[in-house]
C-alpha cells in the first residue's frame, strides 16, 4: 500500500470497527486514525493490520483488536497533559495511542518483561515521534513507584486480581484503571476510579488476553 492507502484503511477501520461498535471519544477515535497500525504489525502479518482482531507478535504476545484498544483508551478518560502507566508494552502500537491522546504535555510509561519486546518498541516508537515514553523491563504488576501518581493505568494482560501496586499509584483524587481481570482463559475488563479511599468500578464486558505474569500476577 501506497501512504494514501494506508490512511483510508486506517480511517475505515475507525469508522467500521471503532466508532460503530459506540466509542465516541474524539481524543480517541483521532489517535486511532493518526497512529500507522501497520508499523507494528510483523511484516508477514502487514497486509492483516487493519483486520478485525488480534495479530500475533513476538514471544507468544499479541497486538489487540483495534476495537480493544480504542475501547480501553477511551475507558481511561485520558485528557492533554495526563501521565499514564501501561502494563504490556507488547508491539507498542497501544502505547503510541496513548502517546497521541495525552499528546506532548504529557508523560508515558510502559513497562514489558520481555527485552526483546521492549527494545523493539522503543526503535519503532522513536522513529514515529513518540521518542518522549519512558521504557522499563521488569515485572509491571509492580508498577513503576517511583514515578507515581498516574492519572491512568492501563493493563493490557488478564489477571486473577488487582495487583495491589497497581491500586496504591492511581492518583488518589481521580486516577482511573483499566484492567481485564479473570481467569487464564477468559477475563471481564473493568474500569477503577479512585477517590480518596473509595473505588468505583465498572464492568466494560468479556475480553480474552494473554496472561498477566508477574508477582501480583499469574
Amino acid at each position: 500500500m501506497n501512504p494514501h492507502e494506508e490512511q483510508s484503511a486506517a480511517e475505515e477501520m475507525v469508522r467500521l470497527q471503532i466508532e460503530s461498535r459506540g466509542v465516541r471519544d474524539p481524543r480517541t477515535l483521532a489517535a486511532m486514525a493518526a497512529v500507522p497500525r501497520h508499523r507494528f504489525v510483523p511484516a508477514e502479518r502487514r497486509h492483516l493490520a487493519w483486520a478485525d482482531g488480534a495479530l500475533p507478535i513476538a514471544n507468544g504476545q499479541t497486538i489487540s483488536q483495534p476495537y480493544i484498544v480504542a475501547l480501553m483508551t477511551e475507558a481511561l478518560r485520558l485528557r492533554s497533559g495526563d501521565r499514564v502507566l501501561e502494563i504490556g508494552t507488547g508491539s507498542g502500537y497501544q502505547t503510541a495511542v496513548l502517546a497521541e491522546v495525552v499528546g506532548p504535555a504529557g508523560e508515558v510509561f510502559t513497562i514489558e518483561r520481555h527485552p526483546e519486546l521492549s527494545c523493539e518498541a522503543r526503535t519503532q516508537l522513536g522513529a514515529l515521534g513518540y521518542g518522549g515514553t519512558r521504557f522499563r523491563v521488569g515485572d509491571g504488576t509492580l508498577g513503576w513507584p517511583e514515578t507515581a501518581p498516574f492519572d491512568g493505568i492501563i493493563v493490557t494482560a488478564g489477571g486473577p486480581v488487582v495487583p495491589d501496586d497497581l491500586r496504591d499509584q492511581l492518583h488518589p483524587e481521580h486516577g482511573r484503571l483499566v484492567i481485564p481481570v479473570g481467569s487464564r482463559e477468559r477475563q471481564e475488563l473493568f474500569r477503577f476510579t479512585r477517590d480518596g479511599q473509595r473505588w468505583h468500578r465498572e464492568s466494560l464486558g468479556p475480553v480474552t488476553f494473554v496472561p498477566l505474569i508477574g508477582e501480583q500476577g499469574w
